[in-house]
């Protein structure tokens, strides 16, 4: 899961020479301006809260002013009570021929108690040696065990308590007390009859988050929910402990059509009422509410409960991951595991209403036809599509299945639509995914973007060379088209002249997918203007609830509280959870400074919803976390210190939570205590680039600034890509007087993150100040190419 760690804004004491940032009248200026490091220093943590967490039974919001796209739903005869789930056995009777094509599917065999029959793995006294440890598989008494290092480094024994998935490879779950089930991270190759690491080349052992005693492998967190029908975690927080419950081991009917109770009683009515006492109507003509029961498991997104509600939109109970730098390539391409989802939405398939269905059985899990038949359902010599619901406008009469086509021999690689138009990847391991963004290959653009291709995935070197000149010869529009997202984005994420132009010209598209729309928007900050903030106060109104969960983000990010209010208010209404919780929580500072007026009611109910996310999420740190920032900054102080230690109780190594916790002592008077609990943990863990920086702010804080410089050098270096630490060390170096030194630092920060405004505008600052007038200029003149219209130029 992605955690997301923001910091908080403080506002720049200093005054510049030229630019002089208080000379604008703009109020998005105020809050996106460098901190100086007294400032800095003064501030606690420098962690922000992430929206990683999960809320409450949702309290009914007052209809929100901005219109929302929301599924239909299928309309119950006679709802009587609330449905409940069933035995699943219930279902085959009348549902034979979906029953048929289910069993031995992915979905049925997703997670099965560990016997004879269902392990694959050889436990036959077979001994794996990984880089830092060896693991022993074993029978005995009847039971599959495990000799392998726990969390205390030791080797020990251990039952296998689960087996999940069957293909390509299985994995195995250990239960080891207090009811919590651990992914181990050995797993089986079902197909070339082999033990393998997950993490190969990690050097993965007890001290490190992936190792399979750690929290990052809690199965009842991570993985569980996807792989069984009807799950709740149950974490008992007083004991540090579950009670995880479900309904069957498999993904069974009632994972994706909901609790059947209804459904059938109504059946024995003797009525023909397939859908009717399902809260969600799999069929509905709208695409999105099979898509989003999908996305539950095919998604890469955070809980907001513990578990989900059948009907409702998917962020009343996730929020979804937008295409971040870590997660996706720059063409929206999947990088890290993000299964399919995002990549989907991207899509003109999605567009064009297409749904998961329409090419997978969703029972067997397979394509409904062999080879290119999928895709040759709408894309044929006839132009029109046999599929009903999906708009078929624009479809070209052509051969696809062809050489002609393809550019490849007919039954060779590169003859068939996914080898071209669905490259994938290999994750854990041995398990190739296809991307669905269903993307067109240009091994020419390819190479100036630096993103994967399919054609140069193939081929290589000087055959790649080949292959782009070719490409080249075939194409056949000379046209001048619109500029595309990607390129666009490559010009935002490296800072290049006319960054900004870009991005604003890609939010005024009517046409952009909405999860581009919203990863937009998270770049937005970087680019401050008066279009900017415009910009985004349009899209708080837009029909899809992740582009207005982004919007409320970059809006915070532009102005303080009390000036965002206006703007934000409204969504604490909202239809969807994901979004009124993103707006009670920036709007915090403004209820408890200057009250919100008639919005008050709205945001005291959607705070505490918040509050409930992560309540339900207590066994997790950053939740613990979370909570305990909540409770600081709306005055419940008392509660701070004991979740700040509830949170490293869940996860000694989740460095935020100590961070906090250090800077909560020392403001309390208790700096000793804080020194010890720092010193300690560095000893442990010297690399941890966070502990080391934050010793470095300790030192400061204290007056020891000379012994602060190695600990906060010794951050930047472990952490290079952290533009924080770099600067930070830099403006220590400067308030020290190395000034030579302090600019050298921000000049290699800015080679490789130009659009770092922070760095630029203080290392222009420091040239005027040191009379290199020329130099500022050339920063200067830069700033004005990628963003003319930052308010810290006027």
């Amino acid at each position: 899961m992605p955690l997301d760690y923001g910091s908080r804004n403080a506002k720049h004491k200093n005054k510049a020479a030229r630019p002089d940032p208080d000379s604008s009248r703009s109020s998005t200026s105020r809050y996106l301006f460098p901190v100086a490091i007294g400032v800095l220093l003064a501030a606690v943590a420098g962690i922000g809260w992430f929206l990683f967490s999960p809320a409450p039974a949702p309290v009914k919001p007052i209809p929100a002013s901005t219109p929302v796209a929301t599924p239909a739903k299928s309309q119950p005869v006679v709802a009587s009570n609330p449905a409940t789930m069933v035995d699943e056995q219930q279902c085959q009777g009348c549902h034979s021929e979906q029953v048929k094509d289910w069993q031995g599917s992915h979905h049925q065999l997703a997670m099965q108690a560990a016997n004879a029959e269902t392990v694959l793995g050889d436990f036959n006294n077979v001994t794996f040696k990984a880089e830092k440890e060896t693991t022993r598989f074993s029978r005995r008494d009847g039971g599959f065990w495990v000799n392998t290092p726990g969390i205390d480094g030791k080797n020990a024994d251990f039952k296998v308590a689960y087996t999940f998935g069957i293909a390509p490879l299985q994995q195995y779950l250990i239960e080891v007390g207090e009811g919590r089930l651990q992914a181990l991270g050995v797993a089986w190759d079902s197909q070339k009859h082999r033990w393998f690491h997950l993490y190969p080349g990690q050097g993965v052992n007890f001290k490190n988050p992936l190792h399979w005693s750690k929290p990052s492998q809690n199965a009842n967190f991570m993985c569980v929910e996807c792989h069984t029908t009807g799950f709740k975690r149950n974490f008992e927080a007083d004991s540090n402990s579950f009670n995880s419950q479900w309904n069957s081991l498999g993904v069974g009917c009632q994972a994706c059509h909901g609790p059947a109770s209804n459904h059938v009683q109504w059946t024995a009515q003797k009525t023909d009422l397939i859908h009717h006492g399902f809260d969600v109507n799999l069929k509905d003509k709208n695409a999105t509410v099979e898509i989003e029961t999908c996305a539950r498991c095919h998604a890469r997104r955070a809980p907001l409960d513990d578990g989900f509600t059948v009907g409702k939109r998917l962020m009343d109970d996730y929020l979804p991951s937008v295409l971040t730098r870590e997660l996706y390539e720059l063409d929206g391409k999947i990088k890290d595991e993000v299964f399919e989802h995002g990549s989907f939405l991207q899509s003109k398939m999605f567009d064009k209403g297409v749904r998961c269905s329409n090419c997978h059985n969703p029972h067997s899990t397979e394509l409904k036809a062999p080879g290119n038949a999928v895709c040759l359902q709408c894309h044929n010599s006839a132009g029109k599509t046999s599929v009903e619901g999906v708009d078929g406008k624009g479809l070209q009469a052509k051969n696809y299945d062809s050489s002609e086509h393809t550019r490849h021999t007919m039954g060779q690689p590169g003859s068939q639509c996914v080898d071209c138009h669905m490259p994938g990847k290999f994750y854990m391991g041995n398990d190739f995914r296809h991307d669905h963004s269903f993307s067109i290959p240009n091994p020419e653009r390819a190479q100036k973007l630096g993103t994967p291709d399919a054609c140069l995935t193939c081929h290589e070197g000087k055959a790649g060379d080949k292959i782009t000149a070719q490409f080249k010869l075939w194409g056949t529009s000379s046209a001048a088209q619109a500029p595309r997202y990607d390129e666009s984005l490559w010009l935002i994420r490296n800072g290049q002249p006319g960054a900004a132009d870009a991005l604003y010209a890609q939010l005024q598209r009517s046409n952009l997918p909405a999860i581009q729309r919203a990863t937009l928007l998270a770049e937005l900050p970087l680019y401050p203007s008066e279009q900017a903030l415009k910009l985004a106060t349009q899209d708080l109104r837009h029909t899809d609830p992740q582009v207005r969960e982004s919007a409320v983000r970059a809006i915070s990010a532009f102005l303080p509280s009390a000036e965002r209010a206006p703007l934000l208010a409204p969504l604490l209404g909202d239809p969807v959870k994901a979004v009124r919780i993103v707006a009670a929580r920036d709007l915090l500072g403004a209820s408890r400074n200057t009250g919100l007026g008639a919005a008050q009611a709205n945001w005291n109910a959607a705070i505490a919803e918040y509050e409930a996310v992560q309540q339900s999420l207590l066994e997790r740190a950053e939740a613990n976390l979370n909570l305990a920032m909540l409770y600081q900054a709306s005055g419940r102080t008392a509660e701070v210190e004991g979740l700040l230690r509830s949170a490293l109780q869940r996860d000694p190594d989740f460095y935020p939570a100590l961070v906090t916790l250090v800077q909560w002592l020392e403001g309390n008077g208790q700096v000793a205590e804080a020194q010890k609990l720092l010193g300690d943990s560095l000893k442990q863990h010297p690399d941890a680039a966070l502990l080391q920086h934050t010793q470095g702010l300790s030192l400061i804080r204290a007056g020891k600034t000379t012994e602060a410089m190695a600990p906060l050098k010794k951050a930047a270096e472990l952490e290079p890509q952290n533009a924080q630490y770099g600067y930070v060390l830099a403006v220590a170096l400067h308030e020290s007087g190395k000034v030579d030194e302090a600019c050298a630092l921000l000049e290699g920060l800015l080679k490789v993150q130009p659009a770092n405004r922070n760095a630029r505008l203080s290392l222009i600052q420091w040239y005027l100040d040191s009379g290199q007038e020329p130099k500022a200029q050339v920063l200067l003149q830069g700033w004005k190419k990628m963003n003319m219209g930052d308010p810290a130029l006027k």
